[in-house]
């Protein structure tokens, strides 16, 4: 009669074969990596929704052109506001329409507000990957555990359950950490890419409303240097 403590998890994992062993090594490793790029990516997202939220204000408060673009809180923010400070220093080309101006810093706030959406991203294919391999990785120990009953049953020639019951507990445990390694994953890939796409929406929404109001500031100060000029 088989103990009960034969099929604890820490007896299926010293007494399975050593390439079931290998493959719930990697599922257990690939687990602790996902949940530290998932961690990782909360603390990063909180930043930047706390960006956007403070950049969304500014803007709607028509601040970004009194504070002189001197309102950012973090690199993300600082980013696009040095690009718009930039193309605010170049001033509009001749026969720039302001229309045209606008254009061209929405564009320059725009492609830096990607770059710095860029570098939250790493991690998110790993996520991705693990995923959708994690279960076939699992089920590469399943059928080796089953490979395994059945080399004991032609070794024994013994049908019983105490004869394959090892080989299909294994087998089954490490499928189980195929599942543990991959839904999480899938899930938090999900759930990050999601919120990247609304950052990126709420960001581009702002940086819109940010460029007509840099375009109206540069378009009244030529104005006014004009009319000086003139005087």
């Amino acid at each position: 009669m088989l103990m009960n403590h034969e099929f604890s998890f820490m007896a299926m994992i010293l007494n399975a074969d050593p390439v079931v062993q290998i493959v719930m090594a990697m599922l257990v490793i690939t687990s602790v990596a996902c949940w530290a790029i998932v961690i990782e990516k909360m603390a990063k997202f909180s930043r930047a929704r706390r960006a956007a939220t403070a950049f969304e204000s500014a803007v709607k408060a028509d601040a970004l052109l009194a504070s002189g673009g001197k309102t950012a809180l973090d690199a993300l923010q600082g980013a696009i506001l040095a690009a718009a400070a930039r193309e605010k220093r170049d001033g509009q080309d001749i026969g720039e329409s302001r229309h045209d101006f606008r254009a061209r810093l929405e564009m320059a706030m725009r492609q830096a507000m990607a770059q710095q959406l860029r570098q939250i991203e790493p991690g998110l294919p790993f996520l991705a990957t693990v995923g959708s391999a994690a279960p076939f990785v699992g089920l590469f120990g399943t059928v080796w555990g089953i490979m395994n009953s059945f080399t004991a049953i032609a070794g024994s020639n013994d049908t019983s359950l105490a004869v394959v019951a090892p080989g299909i507990a294994e087998a089954l445990f490490a499928t189980a950490l195929g599942l543990v390694a991959a839904i999480p994953a899938v899930i938090a890939y999900n759930k990050l890419s999601t919120d990247l796409g609304r950052l990126a929406q709420r960001f581009n929404a702002a940086i819109s409303e940010a460029a007509r109001q840099f375009a109206r500031g540069s378009s009244t100060h030529a104005t006014r240097s004009h009319a000086e000029a003139g005087q």
